[in-house]
């Protein structure tokens, strides 16, 4: 276990200058820091954390692809060297032999030996990015290197003059391969043309080299090793092998060669460092701004000519910070043996984690693991702020120690970062299980190479720590071969991160742009080998037995040449390779082992194991996905390759063609069909496992979970019932039928559980038949098992279950009801109701299936006392009995008023069943009378009912009562009195002397009267009022409507005071008695309490009637008046005529119209029309002047007309006296008169004067007088 930890060796930062200022690095976990040390827990302790350690589930899952490096091993070689970049996997052996390998296939592009020794170290530029997998539609995968974006030119200069740099990613024909070796040479080959290659002799064994990222422009690359120099190295002879020139003098010699031309052009090598030991590990940034290096001083970093401005020229090659070797025992003799692993992490590549321990980084920060011996250590370096105010020294850049952990057991063979809170460590174990030493040599000088060492090395471990407390995450012993002759030194490690797999449409839209750039810049030769470097990967989607499975496999082209593109036999591909995340490559020498995150798939997997199945079936639930990959992963061995995993050659254009199709619904449905049996399997285990632990209602709620609509329902139900647990299965057996699909189970088992029920738990059975779906069983079968316990009496009606008399019984009955309907027979199940008494089933059924017409007429007792138990019929009091059974009551009155039942036999049927019943037979009859249930309506008589429309129901449901009066007389008198006084003053057809009788027997006195009444016995009636009620009022009011018993009222009450004073009072209103009569028949002598307020009240209301009838005569007056007064303003109003013009007009007003019987007097409607004359019948004109006299009555008449037609002086009578007197008085109007008799045919013309004001009224007193002699108004209205 590690421990985190800032020793004395804590990182420098170096200014310019010689002196070097130490800084310190701290943060909260170097505080809480864990160390191997520390007193660990014994005993059960350490078994118990043992235990649950083994219940946790790993992170990483593992796999060797030793046999796909197969062409590496080839005559005994062995790996010594390898670099996982992007897509590309390149080794280097003992041998010195290099090969590059394509992934995810491992497919061998390109071999060949560089070097005759070891190769050390191996680098790559430009760096590839890392490939991308593109997962089409139907399940194959593309895995495609795609271009990364160009990153824009700095406009600044290099130092040396040249313009600064652009690092991006290029095609694979510009990668180059750059090998150190111990035979002292370093070998830059390009992979895109076999002739491009350096061989560089430094003469020393050389452990290190690193070409620069932009190594295509500058061609430069540093490299080191046991000489202990940093050498730079600019330029060289390509295709020749050339000698460095670090030594003074050979640089001399090289630079006056130079000046003169004959320098061929052999490069410059610049010692940049040297003088601490063996340069184990050299690598330059992702950024390409910084380089780091390892010597057996300890870690040092510096400043590259990388994007660096003109005016920073100086800080070129400058280190900028140092970190010692840990002063610890062995350190001393063994840093120059102990190989240094240096990274620099991607953090845009890596996973997102929950945990952030380095707080927030700026874009220009950069991330470097190291593993060196026993310690590992995690910086930051970001560039610097300029000179320093304190010191006055530039500062280039700062390298912070974020974390430095110790490892006690074990020596750092590996490193990489995980995930930004988790470092994976190859450990090499120094000690074994029980803490004890490993004996033997490590020095493999000192042990005679790696093939004399002495056999005592143990597995190496992967261990996942996490970076925040040095705690020991996850520890994985990796099964190498040969792994105890190996050292340290042997083993490598590599990561790879691949991206989430990008969906084809997505990548249709995303990338195109990017793939047709790149087409148009390598003219579509690019764009070809990337699409025949691609891998087409088919997975199985459902676990069906009939679909042979697919495997994984890739088809590319063998080499890089831009025109080869002939088709190779498909090779299969691990389908660890490919999955999205994080995964490291452990090397040995003999061995390769690939270690990826565990998916869903492996964690369905680990929890199956476990049986925790639980768990699994939540995942599998939740995660529908997780299927479909672990069918992938179990068919991708063992199988051959299908056609549909070929890659097809064509053009851009039909890629993005094929990435458009979309998911067909028969796939969709296959991969749904998949994750339904693999969810139904993991069920069955589950209950499997329930069930073995007599888990049965666990397992029963588990049941209704997992199985859905599967057939192993029937399975598992005879299970629990056979172990005699139907409570515990029942409430999560299906249901409700699913239509027109085939029912889950058959029907013999819901009809198992019922029929158990039906014996054992009949509240169970109620409940289940309320859920289940009658087409679930044979519902024919059932009612038989029903039937045959209540015809033999289990249940009996009067068993008491659970203090409830009857429950069983009546619980059968409805259910058999239900049962009843389901089946088709709606009158049986009424019939059940009834004799359960469940009133609001009964009622709803007869509503629904309009069942009252087939109630027996001897169930209609039991149908009106559905509501109504036995104890409420012995105790409850008649208003409770009517409303509990006022719906049912309402039914019958509805059937009855239909004709469908008769009334006469609905009350024998009551009258049949006793006394007990008799309150319902009045309910009935009430109802059929007021035609309502209620009593509301009742209350109110009919002297007080307002007057409506006809009601035919209510004239039907009397006469329908009428036909049973005597019957209803009695009711009536006995629970409702106001209705008998009703019924009593609305029905003629009871018997009157029975009615009295009854009267006289409850001692109704006001209902006697109104009977006495009508058979005409009026005295004995008054004398009931007077000697029982001693109502005077309503003895007056009596004798009001019968005036013969007025003596009798006066004489039996003259010896009674209170009735005299009460004569006194009323008598005022009476018109048929004189009250002096009352006063005069009084005996003298009486004395009569109140008498003086009875005499003074009478007086009173004779003076209050006098005073209204004065008041009535005043108002008549006024009324005539005013009729008067309305009369003349209609006689004085005008009357409306119009007048016309034409020749006719002109010709009548010029006096050619004619008196007499020649006139026209009427109309053909006997009347003058309007604008005429009511005389002559001749048309008003304007110009007439010859005055109008109008009448109120509406007709209009000249003067002359009027007088001549008044009865006597008429035309035809010849009347001179008559002519002469119009004569005059049109003279003294002031008309000039010219009249000649009708007779003899001369005409008359009138002339108006113009008169004065007094000759106007002349005029009008004048016609007035005319008018009004002998005869008042109109002649023709008289």
């Amino acid at each position: 276990m590690p421990s985190d930890e800032a020793g004395d060796d804590a990182l420098a930062q170096l200014p310019p200058s010689s002196v070097a200022t130490a800084r310190e690095v701290t943060d909260e976990s170097k505080n809480s820091s864990l160390n191997l040390e520390m007193d660990q827990p014994s005993g059960n302790q350490d078994e118990d954390k043992e235990d649950q350690d083994e219940e946790e589930e790993p992170h990483l899952k593992f796999t060797k692809i030793t046999g796909s490096l197969a062409s590496t091993y080839r005559n005994g070689d062995s790996t010594s060297a390898a670099v996982l970049v992007g897509g590309k996997i390149v080794v280097g052996t003992h041998n010195g032999n290099v090969h590059v390998l394509r992934l995810p296939s491992m497919e061998g592009l390109r071999s060949y030996r560089g070097h005759k020794a070891t190769v050390t170290s191996i680098s790559l530029s430009p760096v590839p990015s890392a490939p991308t997998v593109v997962k089409g539609p139907d399940g194959s995968i593309q895995f495609l290197d795609l271009p990364g974006p160009r990153t824009k030119a700095n406009a600044h200069q290099s130092p040396r003059g040249a313009r600064a740099p652009v690092i991006s990613n290029q095609p694979a024909s510009s990668i180059y391969v750059a090998t150190s070796s111990l035979d002292g040479h370093v070998c830059v080959q390009s992979l895109g043309d076999s002739k491009d290659v350096q061989l560089r002799n430094f003469s020393r064994p050389v452990q290190a080299v690193a070409l620069s990222p932009d190594y295509l422009r500058d061609r430069t690359y540093l490299s080191g090793g046991l000489a202990g120099q940093l050498i730079l190295t600019v330029g060289g002879k390509t295709g020749v092998s050339t000698n460095a020139n670090t030594s003074s003098a050979t640089a001399a010699a090289s630079g006056w060669l130079g000046s003169i031309g004959l320098g061929g052009h052999s490069g410059r090598d610049t010692v940049l460092h040297s003088g601490e030991g063996t340069i184990h590990c050299i690598q330059w940034s992702r950024s390409g701004k910084w380089v780091v290096w390892v010597n057996e001083e300890g870690i040092k970093i510096m400043r590259s000519h990388l994007k660096l401005p003109p005016e920073d020229a100086d800080d070129v090659w400058r280190r900028i910070a140092h970190a010692a070797k840990p002063n610890r025992p062995g350190w001393k003799d063994m840093a120059g043996v102990w190989k240094a692993r240096c990274e620099w992490t991607d953090p845009n590549i890596r996973e997102a984690d929950t945990q952030v321990p380095h707080g927030k980084k700026s874009q220009e920060d950069e991330q470097l693991v190291v593993g060196w011996g026993d310690t590992a250590w995690i910086l930051h370096i970001r560039p610097g702020k300029g000179y320093t105010a304190h010191s006055g020294h530039k500062q280039v850049g700062v390298a912070d120690i974020m974390h430095k952990l110790h490892f006690t057991d074990c020596i750092v063979s590996g490193i990489s970062l995980y995930t930004p809170s988790m470092l994976a460590i190859l450990a090499y174990r120094t000690r074994d299980d029980d803490d004890r030493p490993i004996g033997g040599s490590h020095d493999p000088s000192k042990a005679g190479g790696r093939h004399r060492r002495l056999k005592t090395g143990l597995e190496p471990q992967l261990r996942l720590i996490d970076v925040k407390d040095g705690a020991e995450i996850e520890v994985d012993d990796l099964q190498m071969s040969r792994y105890d002759s190996l050292s340290a030194q042997d083993y490598i490690t590599s990561s790879l991160y691949l991206r989430q797999h990008i969906a084809a449409d997505n990548l249709a839209n995303e990338q195109r742009g990017a793939l047709e750039a790149a087409w148009e810049a390598a003219g579509g030769g690019y764009a070809t080998r990337l699409l025949s470097s691609g891998v087409s990967i088919a997975s199985g989607s459902n676990f069906s037995k009939e679909r042979r499975p697919s495997t994984f496999s890739i088809r590319s082209s063998s080499t890089w040449g831009p025109s080869q593109t002939e088709a190779i036999p498909a090779e299969p591909v691990h389908p660890y390779i490919i999955e999205p995340g994080p995964k490291l490559f452990i090397q040995s020498p003999y061995d390769c082992i690939l270690a990826v995150k565990r998916d869903l798939s492996d964690r369905l997997e680990w929890v199956i194991q476990r049986e925790q199945y639980a768990e699994a079936w939540q995942l599998v639930d939740e995660h529908p996905e997780v299927v479909d990959s672990t069918v992938a992963d179990a068919q991708s061995i063992s199988s051959r390759p299908s056609e549909s995993s070929k890659i097809k050659s064509g053009n851009l254009a039909d890629f993005f063609a094929d990435s458009a199709s979309v998911n067909t619904p028969a796939e969709s449905a296959r991969m749904q069909q998949a994750v339904e049996k693999e969810k139904l399997r993991i069920g069955d285990l589950w209950l499997r496992q329930l069930i073995e632990t007599n888990k049965w209602e666990e397992a029963g709620r588990v049941a209704g979970k997992v199985l859905g609509k599967s057939p192993n329902w029937e399975h598992w139900v005879r299970t629990f019932a056979q172990a005699s647990k139907f409570d515990e299965i029942t409430p999560y057996i299906p249901a409700t039928s699913s239509g027109e699909e085939q029912n889950i189970l058959p029907s013999t088992v819901y009809e198992t559980v019922l029929k158990h029920y039906i014996s054992a738990n009949r509240p169970r059975l109620k409940k289940l038949l309320d859920i289940w779906d009658p087409e679930l069983f044979d519902v024919t079968s059932v009612i038989a098992a029903i039937e045959k316990h209540l015809n033999c009496g289990d249940p009996s009606e009067e068993a008491v279950e659970d203090g409830e008399p009857g429950r069983d019984w009546r619980i059968l009955v409805e259910c058999l009801a239900k049962l009843y309907i389901a089946d088709g027979r709606p009158k049986d199940a009424l019939r059940c109701y009834i004799r359960s008494q469940n009133a609001d089933a009964a009622i709803n059924l007869i509503r629904e299936e309009k069942l009252m017409d087939s109630i027996d007429p001897h169930d209609i007792p039991d149908f009106i006392l559905l509501r109504v138990s036995a104890d409420k019929l012995k105790s409850a009091p008649v208003s409770e009995l009517g409303e509990l059974s006022s719906e049912p009551i309402s039914l019958l009155i509805e059937e009855t008023l239909r004709g469908a039942m008769s009334a006469i036999s609905v009350t024998r049927q009551l009258d049949h069943r006793g006394l007990a019943l008799r309150p319902f037979i009045f309910f009935y009859l009430r109802a059929l009378w007021t035609g309502s249930t209620g009593e509301k309506e009742s209350e109110a008589s009919d002297d007080y009912r307002p007057r409506r429309k006809f009601d035919r129901r209510l004239a039907e449901g009397r006469a329908l009562v009428e036909d049973q009066a005597d019957t209803a007389v009695q009711l009536f008198a006995e629970y409702d009195r106001e209705q008998f006084m009703s019924f009593l003053r609305a029905s003629t057809l009871y018997s009157y002397d029975n009615a009295a009788h009854l009267c006289e027997e409850r001692h109704y006195i006001p209902e006697l009267v109104y009977i006495l009444s009508k058979i005409g016995q009026t005295r004995r009636a008054l004398f009931l009022i007077i000697d029982e009620l001693g109502d005077v009022h309503q003895a007056i009011e009596f004798a009001k409507s019968h005036d013969e018993l007025w003596d009798d009222l006066l004489d039996y009450s003259m010896d009674k005071p209170n009735f005299i004073k009460g004569l006194l009072e009323e008598v005022g209103t009476t018109a048929s008695i004189d009250p002096a009569e009352i006063v005069r028949r009084i005996p003298e002598g009486l004395k009569i309490p109140g008498l003086k307020d009875g005499v003074r009240h009478l007086i009173q209301e004779c003076e209050r009637q006098a005073s209204i009838s004065r008041g009535v005569a005043r108002v008549l007056r006024a009324e005539v008046v005013g009729g008067l007064e309305k009369l003349r303003d209609n006689r004085k109003r005008g009357v409306r005529f119009d007048t016309t013009s034409g020749e006719e007009n002109i010709a009548e007003a010029n006096g050619e119209h004619k008196h007499g019987t020649d006139a026209k007097l009427r109309t053909k409607d006997g009347e003058a029309g309007t604008g005429h004359c009511g005389g002559c019948g001749a048309g008003f004109n304007v110009e007439v002047e010859e005055p109008l006299i109008g009448f109120v009555c509406g007709h209009v008449w000249h003067l002359t007309c009027l007088v001549l037609f008044s009865p006597e002086s008429r035309p035809e009578k010849d009347n001179k006296g008559a002519q002469e007197a119009l004569d005059r008085l049109k003279t003294q109007l002031g008309y000039k008169t010219g009249y000649t008799n009708g007779s003899s045919g001369q005409s008359a013309a009138d002339v108006y004067v113009t008169r004065s004001v007094g000759a106007k009224v002349a005029h009008a007193r004048l016609i007035a007088s005319v008018i009004d002699r002998g005869e008042v108004g109109c002649r023709l209205c008289w």
